[in-house]
């Protein structure tokens, strides 16, 4: 056995997000190389032919088959537990590319109504041009997705926890609905990565991912991934090889990079964001906190179940409206006013005119975003930092 060839089979997390997808070339260079080429040579007319027709294993056209993307899905897989994983140009075209590989017209979909702003609008306003029928359910109440099921139900879609209120499924109890009525149950596993959560391990078919976010961890690059059982992501591979959705060779080496230290970067979040949680609930100008690792949030007992920690996204309520919600985030000065999430900074938005700007009022009545809401990111900054800056713009409100 060659020293490139050491077995992963047993390999603990740690090592799969250093070691997994590592595939050297006759250089022997040691970080993993980018393939930035458009295409690959063959050998003869035969082996074209046989590569062409899957005939026989090798690279193709980057549309589809780049090493340096392969070794990404290798191992974003492996982290999850996974057969097979897909890259995508971004999140949204992975749950695009997922729809569309596993749907049909005629097909109906169950998803959560706690999920991202652009998400309820691919369901709602382009999948239904398609024939393929939506509903929408609260993502905790377990009776509303068996009231929801019908007899073309093919799939549940939903995020856990979800954005930005952190409400949180049960995974277990959808993985016994969704056996029943025969259908998919794909996870949106973004907020809490395979470092906090193993979707998979607890029933999920697919699992999603914005690997803009803390797969890549420092804001850099657009990307998404689909991971799941080899018979699934074929589908998907036929669809991006069709339509072409596809990561670069550069992002998916970033990616990489950035699960190299996606572990000790998800609990660094999580300690602050606790942190910051506990603070802002004890601040007069702040009438609510949403974060799954205060005990007074519905889903505390459940996602200390689910997940390893609580990650690095809450939400919290102000006194007083949208003015009063402006007033506070235009008084920040450290924290960055971005939508992204997941980055080494801390970033500050106003969902209900940003991130789920687009939704009816409405249809952020029945999620519970409300114009005094405000979501942060907390990064990697010191922890006093953050806060002070906070609190900077709580101090703004009413004056």
């Amino acid at each position: 056995m060659s020293r490139d060839e050491h077995p992963l089979d047993e390999a603990g997390p740690d090592t799969l997000a250093i070691r997994a997808g590592v595939s050297r070339t006759h250089e022997g260079e040691h970080a993993e190389p980018i393939f930035t080429t458009s295409s690959f040579v063959f050998d003869s007319a035969e082996d074209a032919a046989a590569r062409f027709s899957g005939e026989s294993q090798g690279n193709v056209y980057s549309r589809y088959t780049n090493p340096t993307v392969r070794g990404f899905e290798q191992r974003i897989a492996a982290l999850e537990g996974a057969e097979q994983a897909v890259g995508t140009a971004s999140g949204m075209s992975a749950i695009l590319s997922t729809c569309m590989a596993l749907l049909k017209s005629g097909d109906h979909v169950v998803c959560s109504r706690d999920v991202f702003g652009t998400t309820t609008g691919l369901f709602s306003n382009y999948l239904s041009r398609f024939g393929v029928e939506v509903s929408f359910v609260p993502l905790a109440q377990v009776d509303a997705w068996r009231d929801a099921v019908r007899d073309n139900t093919r799939m549940f879609f939903l995020e856990t926890p979800s954005n930005p209120l952190c409400e949180v499924a049960d995974l277990a109890a959808l993985r016994t609905l969704a056996d029943d009525a025969d259908c998919l149950l794909v996870v949106d596993n973004c907020f809490c990565t395979p470092a906090l959560q193993l979707p998979l391990s607890l029933g999920a078919d697919i699992v999603i991912h914005s690997a803009t976010k803390y797969l890549d961890g420092q804001g850099r690059c657009v990307g998404g991934a689909v991971v799941g059982r080899h018979e699934l992501m074929d589908q998907v591979v036929t669809f991006l090889r069709t339509c072409g959705p596809t990561m670069s060779a550069f992002n998916a080496w970033v990616f990489m990079k950035g699960l190299e230290t996606l572990r000790l970067r998800m609990e660094a979040h999580s300690r602050s964001a606790l942190d910051v949680a506990k603070w802002l609930s004890q601040q007069a100008n702040v009438e609510r906190v949403h974060y799954a690792g205060l005990e007074s949030h519905p889903g505390h007992a459940l996602a200390r179940q689910q997940q390893r920690a609580f990650g690095g996204v809450l939400s919290f309520e102000v006194v007083g409206g949208q003015e009063q919600a402006w007033r506070c985030i235009n008084a920040t000065r450290l924290v960055s006013l971005t939508a992204n999430l997941g980055d080494a900074k801390t970033t500050i938005v106003h969902p209900a005119t940003t991130t789920h700007g687009r939704l009816s009022q409405a249809q952020r009545d029945d999620i519970g975003i409300r114009h005094s809401l405000i979501r942060v990111a907390v990064g990697l900054e010191d922890v006093d930092d953050i806060k002070r800056d906070l609190q900077l713009g709580l101090t703004a409100i009413g004056s």
